[in-house]
């Protein structure tokens, strides 16, 4: 009965400890409008991307999202839904013009798939419709979150201690700065162009 009784205790303090080094990043985006990326930068976390791929779809002449977050070594399936074919490319990555590659041109219900091994902004475009643009947005981490209408964001189960946060919207200055986690921590951040 005590080693059972002392078995519990023990599960519970480990719990209790394991539960209390992760904690909770939240803020406030300025200078910006919604769909700011905020990710939180973890040399030690191994980042896992999920095992389905993300969609990025060409619909009504427009990539569809505008911006696309996905975490390092994540593959993009670029469909295309309109009835006149598209293109997709990029001249960089993260502003590495050797990392800009073309997938070229398909017709209606084809899709073409990329994986993408390098952190950073991509800006996509269209040669057949100069007018269609959009991000991908490779991100080294797991903890992300995407601005709401008022700017504020929330990233879980960040681990505590110090890390490197970085803000990044479309048209701005990427800002980063130094965060010390301890459970629930607030980060704000005040963009500029």
């Amino acid at each position: 009965m005590k080693r059972k009784f002392f078995v519990t205790v023990l599960f519970v303090i480990l719990v209790g400890t394991q539960l209390s080094l992760a904690g909770t990043l939240s803020g406030k985006v300025s200078g910006a409008g919604a769909g700011s990326v905020v990710w939180v930068e973890d040399p030690s976390a191994k980042v896992e991307p999920p095992a389905k791929p993300f969609m990025m779809d060409q619909k009504g002449l427009v990539f569809v999202p505008h911006i696309l977050v996905v975490p390092l070594g994540s593959t993009v399936e670029f469909l295309n839904s309109d009835s006149v074919a598209h293109n997709v490319f990029w001249t960089g990555i993260g502003g590495n013009k050797k990392l800009g590659h073309n997938l070229g041109t398909w017709p209606k219900g084809d899709k073409r798939s990329f994986k993408f091994d390098n952190p950073g902004a991509v800006s996509l475009l269209c040669n057949v419709h100069p007018e269609m643009s959009a991000y991908v947005v490779v991100v080294p981490t797991s903890r992300y979150a995407t601005t709401n209408a008022d700017g504020e964001y929330t990233i879980q189960n960040v681990a505590d201690g110090a890390h490197t946060v970085t803000v990044w919207h479309e048209g701005m200055k990427q800002q980063s700065k130094q965060v010390t986690v301890t459970g629930a921590t607030k980060a704000d951040f005040t963009l500029s162009k």
